[in-house]
Formats: structure tokens, C-alpha cells, sequence
């Protein structure tokens, strides 16, 4: 028998029955779609932590004061302090760039709206170093710094919650902590970093933060960028050893502060996402396999139906091998035809997440591709024993079957 024409048999007899092959697909599709959307849910995820590292840059370190125990509560020990950013600034070949910050929440009002926002205080080569543009005004500068002005530069969605056109709030005033600030810039939207927010913060100078508002002289965390021709453990390493240096810290004795990779961070995020993911996807592979197990069944009920024809077929010539090939295929089919519904339902339920979930999707041509050869391969695999099962009739005994 053609090829061609046991596939022709085969449509026919789905056809017949559509409803029934419309159920047993049903497994294949739920499947299908599953693996899509949970593949296309975690390549979203690795691929929205690449794109806040390329845009808050990669290549920057994080120095934080170390924390101490007491009583098995770990508390924060103040360390750093701008002289440690100032030496951290000259004569380093591994880094470029220092930027000392001072992280603390305050009350922030203007006009009648009244909000509790993170105000960090800084140098103005902060935006250079973590990638940030400016939609409206500009930073401010080193005299600003140095002569302890009231100046203040808000995140993107600052203006949106203080209920205000961006544009317009270039030379207004706004209170800090009941101090009175004028701002000068407002950045572009950066987006969240998974622990944190740039969007929804302000800067004013590091100076007039230090002896205007928190009245602190430590600073929390100074933010080094690794030059590009150095690699960041040669930067690591000259950071400590200037730091220890600056600090007295005594040889054999551990470092009072922490230096930490925020690659390290999106590393593991990474790789935590990429396991649930593949989780989640087994989770839902499970359903691809109950789905076959569902079309077995459906093609052992096909073949019970149809022994009589069966009979028939192999009276005017029917090899045991046409038997087989036409119920390989008409399993394969089912499957195939329920992988292509579920690649459009997964497509479909992962446009519809983004859009009102705000989640980012990814569907891959690879997953796709994945999935339905996977959903190919049950229909092969399940569609054996019943297709063995009609090529191996007698057909004496199955023209008997009433």
C-alpha cells in the first residue's frame, strides 16, 4: 500500500470519529501547551535578569560593610567611609571608577502628596558608572558636591507619584526630610533588578546628604567599576588589599568589610530559574504521557471497532506491515495534530501573560521544536501495541467479528 495512501485512510478515520480524536487530543494539547508556556516563562525570566545586568552593567563591584554576630543575630558594623572611596579613586589599574553611596528612606513631599521613597546620596559619576540616561535636566556636579547644595535628581517614576509632568518639575522644589531641594533631572526609566527598584528613588550630593540630612559620616556601600582590559578577581584583589591597608586591619585577621559580584547574584538567579523552569516543564512533560496513554487506549478501542475491516483488508491482500504502518500512523497524526493546537494554545497563553501579567515570555523556536517532536514520539511509542495488535489478527477470525 502507498504511503500517501495510508495517510489518506488514516484522516478519513479521524475524521469519522472527530469528536472522540478532538478528546483524545486533549492530553497531547494540555501537554504541549504546558511545556510551552513554563519553557517560554523561564527563557523570559534569564532573559529579563541579562538585560538588567547589561543595563545596570555587569562589570561593577559592590563593597559593603561586614556584619557581625551577636547573640546569633547578625548586625551591620559601619566601616566605610569616604576617605576609603578617596583612596579607592587614585592609583588603581584594575578599576576605573569609585562611587561611595549613603542609602536611607525618607519622607519626601511636594505639594499635597506625601511619599517614603529610598534617598541616596552620591557623586555625580553615579549615572556614568550604573548606565543611567537622563530624560529631562542633568546630574549634578562636583561643586554642588563640595559646596553641600540642595539639589536633587528623581528616579523615572518619581514624577508619576508625585502626580506632576516630568518636565515641568525641572526647577521646582521638593522637600526632603522637610528640607527644602530643588530638582534638577529626572532619569529614564531603568527597571527593577529583582531586589530592588532605581525607579522609585532620588540622589542629592553625597556631602549635603552626609551633613544635611543623616547627619552620617559612613557611607554603606561604594560601588567600583572593573576597567574592561582587567578581569574583576584582579580588581577584588586590590580593592582588599587597599581597604585592609586603610582600615589597619592586621595580617591573619578578617577583612571588617565584603566585596561582592553582582554577577555572582544573576549567576544564581540564573540558575534557580533555569531548574524551576525545567521543573516545571517535567511537571507538565507528565501530562504529554498521560495524553499518550489516553491515545493507546482510544487506538485499542479503534482496533476492536474496526476488526471486521481489518479482516477484510488483509482478504484482499493486506500485508501484516500495511496493517501496522496505518495504525502507526493514525496515532501519529492524533499527535501530531494535538501538537500543533497545543503549540498555538502555549503561544497564545504566553502573548496573553505578557500582556496583562506583565511577565516577559520567550517563546523559542527550539522549545517549540522540542515539544513537538516529543509529542511525535508518543504518538509513535503508544501507537505500537495497538497497531501490533490489528496486524497480528487472523482474518478468518476477524471476518467472523460481528
Amino acid at each position: 500500500m502507498l504511503f500517501g495512501e495510508t495517510i489518506r485512510i488514516s484522516l478519513a478515520s479521524i475524521r469519522s470519529n472527530l469528536f472522540r480524536a478532538l478528546l483524545t487530543m486533549l492530553g497531547i494539547v494540555i501537554g504541549v501547551g504546558a511545556v510551552i508556556t513554563m519553557v517560554a516563562l523561564g527563557t523570559g525570566a534569564q532573559r529579563q535578569i541579562d538585560d538588567q545586568m547589561a543595563a545596570m552593567g555587569g562589570n561593577i563591584l559592590s563593597i559593603q560593610s561586614s556584619a557581625w554576630f551577636s547573640r546569633g543575630v547578625a548586625r551591620n558594623q559601619q566601616t566605610l567611609t569616604t576617605d576609603d572611596a578617596l583612596a579607592l579613586s587614585t592609583g588603581m589599574q584594575h578599576v576605573t571608577a569609585v562611587v561611595p553611596e549613603i542609602n536611607s528612606r525618607f519622607q519626601v513631599k511636594y505639594g499635597n502628596r506625601n511619599l517614603n521613597v529610598s534617598v541616596i546620596g552620591t557623586t555625580p559619576n553615579y549615572p556614568d558608572v550604573h548606565r543611567f540616561n537622563f530624560a529631562h535636566g542633568g546630574m549634578f556636579t562636583a561643586a554642588d558636591d563640595a559646596a553641600r547644595k540642595r539639589v536633587v535628581v528623581l528616579g523615572a517614576e518619581l514624577p508619576g507619584m508625585l502626580d506632576a509632568d516630568p518636565a515641568a518639575l525641572i526647577g521646582r522644589s521638593i522637600q526632603v526630610r522637610s528640607i527644602k531641594f530643588e530638582i534638577i533631572g529626572v532619569l529614564e526609566a531603568k527597571g527593577g533588578s529583582g531586589w530592588r527598584n532605581p525607579d522609585d528613588d532620588i540622589w542629592i550630593p553625597l556631602s549635603t546628604a552626609q551633613f544635611r540630612v543623616t547627619g552620617d559620616e559612613f557611607v554603606q556601600t561604594i560601588s567600583a567599576q572593573v576597567a574592561d582590559t582587567s578581569s574583576t578577581e584582579m580588581a577584588m584583589l586590590e580593592i582588599e588589599r587597599i581597604l585592609r591597608r586603610e582600615h589597619g586591619v592586621l595580617p591573619g585577621k578578617d577583612n571588617d568589610f565584603a566585596i561582592m559580584d553582582r554577577r555572582q547574584f544573576a549567576q544564581s538567579r540564573q540558575e534557580a530559574t533555569e531548574v524551576f523552569s525545567y521543573l516545571l516543564a517535567g511537571i507538565a512533560g507528565v501530562s504529554l504521557v498521560v495524553g499518550g496513554i489516553g491515545i493507546m487506549n482510544i487506538m485499542l478501542v479503534t482496533v476492536t471497532e474496526r476488526t471486521r475491516e481489518i479482516g477484510v483488508r488483509k482478504a484482499l491482500g493486506a500485508t501484516r506491515g500495511n496493517i501496522l504502518l496505518q495504525f502507526l500512523v493514525e496515532s501519529t497524526i492524533l499527535c501530531l495534530l494535538g501538537g500543533l493546537i497545543g503549540l498555538a494554545l502555549g503561544a497564545t497563553v504566553s502573548a496573553l501573560l505578557a500582556h496583562y501579567a506583565g511577565w516577559q515570555t520567550v517563546v523559542t523556536a527550539n522549545s517549540a521544536f522540542t515539544a513537538f517532536g516529543f509529542s511525535a514520539a508518543v504518538g509513535m511509542v503508544f501507537g505500537i501495541w495497538p497497531a501490533k495488535r490489528a496486524a497480528s489478527l487472523d482474518p478468518i477470525e476477524a471476518l467472523r467479528h460481528e
